[in-house]
């Protein structure tokens, strides 16, 4: 089957649903965020993700980018945890490997009761050493490690590090790779190791589908000073490859604070680094996905930032391709609806439905680079 990407209308909040070539599947962040309010037009997402993955009772792999409830909310109601048996019914979702950044293992006591849940379902799948990965450098785990008898290299396969590929994960393995932006490290001028937005894990992904390869930007909620670091440190080891995107899902929810940090009377002007990043590497027909409620005519302190979209959108017409709010999709009048993103061998495109309910069509596609 043709790789798909869905990503789910939960206003503020992110979750986008992964299906590889291979039948795997992947979900990056989850938010169970709709109210019992009748007029919430916010998906019912543990419903919906079930209808989606249909017969499965597991999913592959399921990825927390942060600790922020935005992108963890229902983790413990919703899925199969195995620390401990009261997460375990038979009618939960399995998972096979769970992603964290290292800050999901280190951090002192989350505030949130169910922060501490995934903290501690994180920490017991790393003690028994297996059915995790954790992203950062070894050395930034090493002294919980050893208070717990182990060491970095007795886990280090569990361990993936920012500016390498997800094991498990190949053009013949799934059609896909996983490049690991974030956490990511840097030298200090004392030739210390400083390691960089180590809450936030932030990934790359190449498809490859009939010899075209269609890039995926997941920037979570970096904000404006991290993308700006992730592009220098990517330029620096020539791997300006790994941020080109046909489709960005949008840091923070549309937040002009992922730009810059002034936000501007019309539209925010991105700090140099983060224009480079959207303007150049951007490709014919890119997508850029908001995950966020829809955007607001007048200016607001809250996400989304109109001066933001308004960026984007001028980047995705600059591309002749798409700016898609979740929350406006398909249409800013009727209720929101799951948008969903196909990926074969002419590109990225979104799915569509016609005038006729259930027809569904697609959008034109964007055009290979070069």
């Amino acid at each position: 089957m043709a790789p798909k990407l869905t990503f789910y209308p939960l206003g503020n909040a992110d979750c986008c649903l992964i299906e590889l070539a291979d039948d795997r599947v992947l979900i990056m962040d989850f938010a169970a965020t709709r109210g019992d309010d009748e007029g919430d037009l916010r998906i019912d997402l543990p419903q919906a993700l079930r209808e989606d993955l249909g017969t499965r009772d597991k999913v592959d792999v399921l990825a927390i980018s942060h600790l922020d409830e935005d992108h963890y909310k229902g983790i413990s109601d919703v899925f199969s945890l195995k620390h401990a048996a009261k997460y375990q019914s038979s009618d939960r979702i399995n998972v096979g490997e769970l992603w964290v950044p290292a800050a999901v293992i280190v951090e002192k006591a989350p505030d949130a009761e169910e922060a501490r849940i995934i903290q501690k379902e994180a920490r017991y799948r790393l003690k028994k050493g297996q059915g995790i990965r954790v992203f950062s450098r070894p050395e930034s785990l090493e002294e919980w490690l050893n208070q717990q008898g182990l060491t970095s290299s007795s886990r280090a396969h569990l361990i993936t590090d920012a500016g390498h590929l997800v094991p498990g994960f190949s053009f013949a393995c799934g059609g896909v790779e996983f490049f690991v932006h974030s956490p990511f490290a840097e030298s200090a001028s004392d030739g210390r190791v400083i390691v960089r937005n180590s809450a936030l894990l932030a990934l790359h992904a190449t498809f490859e589908v009939n010899g075209r390869q269609t890039c995926v930007f997941f920037g979570a909620d970096l904000g404006y000073e991290d993308l700006a670091g992730i592009v220098n440190v990517t330029i620096r080891h020539q791997n300006e490859h790994r941020l080109k995107y046909d489709v960005a899902k949008l840091p923070h929810h549309c937040s002009y604070l992922s730009l810059s940090p002034d936000k501007g009377t019309t539209a925010t002007e991105p700090v140099r680094e983060v224009g480079w990043l959207y303007q150049e590497q951007g490709q014919p027909g890119a997508i850029l996905v908001s995950s966020s409620n829809p955007i607001p005519t007048v200016e607001t302190n809250d996400p989304p930032h109109r001066e933001a979209a308004n960026y984007y959108r001028d980047i995705a017409n600059e591309k002749r391709g798409e700016f898609v709010v979740t929350m406006e999709h398909p249409s800013k009048t009727g209720p929101p609806e799951r948008l969903i993103v196909e990926i074969g061998g002419a590109g990225a495109s979104v799915k569509r439905r016609s005038g006729f309910v259930g027809a569904p069509v697609v959008s034109r596609p964007a055009p290979r680079a070069g």
